[in-house]
């Protein structure tokens, strides 16, 4: 490297030079940054790494990828409205889920103050029921973005969709009439 280019200063030391020539090259190796930080393009080994950098509360390896896809989509819009409704509802619907929020205000009567009520209707992986785990999973997320002075009760559903398929068959039969006859001797 000549000294022209050079950003060091005059009086930089062997050493210092010996490292700016060493990483001289990094600024032309190809960074798709774009790729990276679009949770909908980024390599799925790269997902954990943007989950982290985008603060989601919390990951679990096993999720399926659209399921982490979605946290991390979701994961500025939660963080922005961090202890509100919104955050509650954007949460779980990042995890596929549906869920009806009623706060005590709401009630009638009036409930005990800073307490809501959730309606949680969730389905598992590919339809399946959801699993013990994935619901404390979503109940977790809803814990670390809920009003911290807030407690809540929770009911949960089972959302599911499909269709509704009918089967007939047809059997032969043979119907035979037997006769009972008395006889008497």
């Amino acid at each position: 490297m000549s000294d022209t280019a050079s950003l060091l200063p005059p009086n930089a030391s062997p050493t210092e030079r010996a490292i700016e020539q060493s990483t001289a090259r990094l600024g032309s190796v190809a960074t798709p940054l774009r790729k990276l930080w679009n949770p909908a393009t980024c390599p799925v080994e790269w997902l954990p790494w943007l989950a982290w950098a985008l603060a989601v509360d919390n990951w679990r390896p096993e999720w399926p990828e659209y399921i982490k896809r979605a946290r991390i989509a979701a994961a500025i819009e939660i963080q922005r409205h961090k202890g509100t409704v919104k955050s509650v509802k954007d949460t779980v619907a990042s995890f596929g889920g549906s869920i009806d929020v009623v706060e005590w205000w709401q009630k009638s009567p009036r409930g005990i103050p800073h307490t809501f009520d959730v309606s949680v209707a969730l389905s598992g992986f590919d339809g399946e029921p959801a699993t013990a785990q994935f619901t404390d999973d979503v109940m977790s997320g809803i814990d670390r973005v809920k009003p911290v002075r807030s407690h809540y009760t929770v009911t949960q559903g089972f959302a599911m969709s499909g269709a509704v398929g009918v089967t007939t068959y047809a059997r032969a039969a043979v119907l035979v009439r037997l006769e009972l006859t008395e006889e008497t001797s």
